[in-house]
């Protein structure tokens, strides 16, 4: 298949407008993590985005088909890490308790680092779900949902944790997943001055209620087994 710019691999001209496309979408996703951040979803237009990254609006939905997509590719940086390191953990075979807990309190760490992010992102994936009236699809590459897959992490291992008996069966992993981040997402919104060490608490509270209760009612454990020394 020939490249879309229409000449060799190694043609100048080609490189040039590689090069060009490549810095005006990385000067786009600058300019949205700056709008978002500062200024939330409501506040945030494509066209604000566009000028600051000094391209046109047109040229913005060239490269971002909507805003839903371009906050998705501006917070999917940060989560899909979580998600690598879940199946390196799965790999080695490590206790998927001690690795969940890592990874619910690396989640509210991010939370609370990007948290006028995190709350536009929980506010784009509304309206997207509301457009779309379903669950995400994997080729959907303008759902936020998909570009930003915070629940993979947890889904991964809890599936995992499943399959080797680790822990219950019910509810499924997926709907866990979802169920975490959810709240996660909300408290971005309802909590914003939340310290993540709490927020971390509530929802491995939540998670283990339903995948593992006996770490809740071990005598050893105390009453709050989560909670972490301050």
């Amino acid at each position: 298949m020939p490249p879309s710019d229409g000449g060799p691999p190694d043609d100048p001209r080609a490189r040039a407008a590689r090069t060009k496309r490549d810095r005006t979408r990385r000067a786009l996703l600058d300019a949205a993590d700056s709008a978002f951040g500062s200024r939330g979803w409501a506040q945030t237009r494509m066209e604000d985005i566009a000028a600051s990254a000094g391209v046109s609006a047109a040229t913005a939905y060239n490269h971002f088909p909507t805003k839903h997509a371009l906050l998705g590719y501006v917070y999917g940086p940060l989560v899909r890490p979580l998600a690598v390191q879940a199946e390196r953990d799965i790999e080695a075979d490590r206790p998927v308790v001690e690795a969940l807990i890592d990874q619910v309190r690396a989640l509210a760490r991010i939370s609370a680092r990007y948290r006028k992010l995190t709350a536009a992102l929980w506010s784009a994936i509304q309206e997207y779900g509301t457009r779309v009236e379903g669950l995400p699809m994997p080729d959907d590459d303008a759902d936020p949902r998909v570009l930003a897959p915070i629940p993979d992490s947890i889904r991964l291992l809890a599936e995992h944790g499943q399959r080797t008996g680790q822990l219950r069966t019910f509810p499924a992993a997926s709907e866990v997943a979802a169920m975490v981040v959810n709240l996660l997402l909300i408290r971005a919104i309802n909590r914003p001055e939340e310290d993540p060490d709490v927020t971390s608490e509530l929802l491995l509270t939540v998670m283990f209620g339903a995948l593992k209760p006996d770490l809740l009612t071990d005598p050893a454990s105390g009453e709050r087994p989560f909670r972490q020394a301050r």
